[in-house]
């Protein structure tokens, strides 16, 4: 098995053409068949299935594309180390949630963006029920996501505790249940709730501990977006479930309340996550440090700080 092959096959498995990865190659169509059916031959498994015209991965060929992924990106970053120590070039693949892209991460990739600017982050957002696959596939290098605290991930996952915060109950400083000294689960049963989407974290996290008080929201409204949560708490449409990070600003000012619940406070956890058994490159390892000066010193985590930005 040689680099060769591994690219090739890459290109194949990602394309599912030969004709394609022959041609980003730029090699014959049947070198790229000759060398899949080498490697095949090596490892005495099939890679792909032929179906009529189409081919498909094989599951051996999920597991070795895996590895192939890992292997040809540390090949490319350690012959940049190498060649040009001074400027690393490369990709970076990240998944972080909407919520800590927008008022936790901006910071940290600016520091990051201003140390290897030859670094191209591809940040995208991964749900909580794909991200371990991911990272355990090598599509995802680094993790940002929510999660209840002390919550225990795949054995193959590293994960770091970043901060700690509240799940908020958000309102309009003119709702009836702004003026409440406290509120109860089952003041929200007739209210119309604004959550975001069913995979979020903390909207499971808010209706298990309603359900757990024996409340059934009679109407709820689904968005794909914070801001147009907040917009639409200070317009009056309903209440929302929000991380406290998120609306820390219109608290301030007075355009939000929290409603201050009787029951235990939700906890919600943030935490950066990688492969266990993967080698840190050293990028992935600056990553982690930018990562923690920001979350762990907790000077930059006041509120003022945050919104100073915003």
């Amino acid at each position: 098995m040689d680099f060769q092959q591994l690219r090739s096959f890459q290109l194949v498995a990602r394309t599912l053409s030969f004709t394609r990865a022959a041609e980003v190659l730029d090699y014959a169509q049947s070198s790229v068949t000759a060398q899949i059916q080498s490697l095949e031959k090596e490892l005495d498994v099939r890679l792909f299935d032929r179906l009529g015209r189409r081919i498909v991965l094989t599951e051996a060929g999920r597991r070795l594309l895996e590895y192939a992924e890992r292997i040809l990106q540390m090949t490319d970053e350690a012959l940049l180390a190498v060649t040009h120590p001074e400027k690393p070039t490369g990709h970076l693949h990240m998944s972080a949630p909407e919520t800590l892209t927008a008022f936790r991460l901006p910071f940290l990739l600016r520091k990051f963006r201003s140390k290897f600017p030859g670094i191209q982050l591809l940040l995208q957002y991964v749900h909580r029920s794909e991200v371990f696959q991911r990272i355990s596939e090598g599509k995802v290098d680094i993790a940002f996501n929510f999660d209840v605290p002390n919550f225990e991930p795949p054995t193959n996952i590293c994960v770091r505790e970043l901060a700690r915060e509240r799940l908020l109950v958000i309102a309009p400083p003119d709702h009836p249940l702004a003026g409440c000294a406290h509120v109860e689960a089952q003041d929200f049963r007739h209210e119309l709730m604004l959550l975001t989407e069913t995979f979020c974290t903390y909207r499971h996290m808010f209706e298990d501990a309603v359900a757990a008080q024996g409340v059934r929201l009679a109407e709820t409204m689904e968005y794909h977006s914070v801001e147009a949560i907040k917009q639409c708490v200070m317009a009056g449409v309903g209440l929302g479930v929000l991380p406290e990070v998120a609306v820390a600003r219109e608290l301030r000012e007075e355009r939000l309340v929290a409603l201050e619940w009787s029951e235990e406070p939700l906890i919600l956890s943030t935490y950066v996550m990688w492969h266990r058994e993967r080698a840190l490159t050293p990028v992935m390892e600056e990553l982690l440090r930018i990562t923690d000066s920001y979350f762990l010193d907790p000077s930059p985590l006041s509120m003022d700080f945050i919104n100073s930005f915003r």
